[in-house]
């Protein structure tokens, strides 16, 4: 797997670590609550979160994986490090994405609305709108991984943004998204801007991810402050629907640490 380091970042090498293997830092941690598997692998409950994540590309946290989703099932992983599936694992798709992280944030973006705390009771609007504007995976249980905020207009949504992958010291801004109808208010920006604000009111790091491709969207994180840190690739694959040949039963030392 590729991947590009962008450097000038003064982070320690356990956070490197923490950064490079986001979804499994954040399961082993402050997300354990939602976390299903032992050993190796771990995924997150399919009614909150579509993420699995190995703790190391290894045969034996390939064979946790499998055990873990079953056979047949398509699995999404991402991560600084060497993802490597093993042969007979296809790969159905992928990408790149730039991970960004907060130096310092601008000031507060000024909108023409008023953005309001999202409850459990919106999720039916909040899923409507990721349907419709595609920024990510957003799924019924996914507000449950942090706060999320949104602006409405005659008592619709018509743009949000909130908190997913979590650790002790980072916090991603995820599920940016705006009606196409209320696109060029600068409403996406305000209301990262709000995330980011209570996030590092907690005494943690904002940071996000951004398809390489979505040029804009990254211009505007980069005018509230964000800088690339690297890029990582996201590689969909299908886990085997027959059972290997040779299918270990790890007892690996440490398996169960974050």
């Amino acid at each position: 797997m590729t991947t590009t380091e962008h450097h000038g970042f003064d982070l320690s090498d356990a956070q490197v670590e923490t950064l490079d293997n986001l979804v499994w830092r954040s399961l082993a941690s402050t997300h354990s609550r939602f976390a299903q598997g032992t050993g190796l692998a771990r995924r997150f409950d399919p009614d909150v979160a579509g993420f699995v994540a190995v703790k190391e590309s290894t045969q034996c946290a390939w064979a946790d994986l499998r055990r873990l989703v079953g056979p047949g099932a398509l699995v999404m992983l991402s991560g600084g490090g060497d993802i490597d599936p093993p042969a007979e694992w296809p790969r159905i798709g992928g990408g790149f994405g730039n991970q960004m992280i907060l130096g310092r944030l601008a000031p507060k973006p000024g909108i023409d609305a008023t953005i309001q705390t999202l409850t459990a009771t919106d999720v039916p609007q909040m899923l409507a709108l990721v349907e419709l504007t595609q920024p990510g995976p957003f799924r019924p249980r996914t507000i449950e991984l942090g706060d999320y905020f949104g602006v409405f207009e005659q008592g619709a949504l018509i743009a949000m943004a909130g908190e997913r992958l979590q650790t002790p010291e980072f916090t991603e801004i995820s599920a940016v998204c705006t009606h196409p109808s209320a696109r060029g208010r600068g409403l996406a920006a305000a209301l990262s801007h709000r995330v980011a604000t209570g996030i590092l009111a907690r005494g943690q790091t904002p940071i996000l991810h951004v398809a390489r491709t979505n040029v804009g969207a990254q211009r505007v994180y980069e005018r509230l402050g964000f800088a690339v840190r690297r890029e990582l690739e996201f590689v969909a694959v299908e886990t085997p629907s027959v059972r290997p040949a040779v299918d270990p039963d790890c007892d690996e030392p440490g398996a169960d640490a974050s």
